[in-house]
């Protein structure tokens, strides 16, 4: 799996854990290569109405292509051109979830009849920002350090700053326009809406909205790190589980809480933690969860 590197910072989130309020540090490793920023998100943000239409139509071995044609026969995206819909399966639903080898697109379809939409929105964010990595450091170093802060909003324009940082830290192929700037800031802000972690609507201050990982979300991630090659320990610090404010004793707790529930089991001594996963595949996870 491709990981998006992030500039070197350090975060503080204040997460509810237990009827508490506490402030975890959050340790980022040192850039080793450079994640080229896109302007990719203006072919659509959250999309979670027209993804969940498209994971519908979609059947395993479909291409893009073939899920263009589908899409466009099915009546079910009555509003949209032609040319926006294909842009919308090739821009943004292709890249997302049409990636190692449609796994996202199979393990969602798998979950969205059973788990609440704040679920499949929670994995819609991990996979829409491991496609746009502009908007996986946005969310660990603007939000969550916004949201530890007590801050009540985000605005545009500290979008706007992280662009022009991200720019002059050489994070984009060429210089953009001050226009493209103005508007890749809006499309981080309202993909954040789009996902939960802001507030909804057309305005240039957002609020900040209450947001954890879901256990589905977290159980997911763990499996698939884990069964993307990940040992244990390397898995509890990955940048994955910044986009959900956590840091590695955050993981470690919500894995335990994890085991409760029987997904897996956890050894913790010192630090060293060892985990048993019971699930054989992400298949198998995705089939367990959909049962409830």
């Amino acid at each position: 799996m491709h990981q998006t590197p992030s500039r070197n910072w350090q975060a503080f989130t204040r997460l509810h854990f237990s009827g508490e309020t506490r402030l975890s540090p959050i340790s980022v490793e040192p850039d080793v290569t450079s994640a080229i920023y896109t302007t990719q998100l203006q072919a659509g943000l959250g999309l979670v109405a027209e993804t969940k239409a498209l994971l519908d139509l979609w059947i395993p071995g479909m291409n893009t292509g073939e899920l263009q044609e589908v899409a466009r026969q099915s009546g079910s995206f009555p509003m949209i051109t032609a040319r926006r819909l294909r842009n919308i399966v090739t821009e943004c639903f292709a890249p997302r979830y049409l990636v190692s080898g449609a796994s996202p697109a199979s393990h969602l379809k798998m979950l969205m009849a059973s788990v609440p939409i704040a679920d499949l929105m929670q994995l819609m964010l991990l996979f829409t920002s491991r496609a746009n990595p502009i908007l996986g450091d946005f969310v660990r170093e603007i939000y969550w350090p916004r949201y530890a802060g007590g801050y009540q909003q985000v605005s545009n324009e500290e979008a706007r700053a992280f662009v022009e940082r991200s720019i002059d830290d050489g994070l984009t192929s060429k210089r953009w326009s001050d226009t493209t700037v103005r508007r890749v800031a809006g499309y981080l802000t309202g993909c954040c809406a789009d996902y939960g972690l802001l507030e909804k609507g057309l305005r240039s201050n957002r609020r900040i909205l209450p947001y954890r990982a879901t256990p589905t979300a977290s159980a997911y991630l763990a499996h698939d790190l884990h069964f993307k090659g990940l040992g244990d320990n390397a898995l509890l610090t990955h940048q994955d589980w910044q986009l959900f404010g956590m840091a590695r004793e955050d993981v470690i707790n919500e894995l335990k809480r994890l085991a409760l529930k029987g997904h897996l089991i956890v050894q913790a001594a010192g630090d060293v933690v060892r985990i048993g996963w019971k699930h054989q595949s992400m298949e198998a996870l995705c089939d367990v969860i959909s049962k409830g």
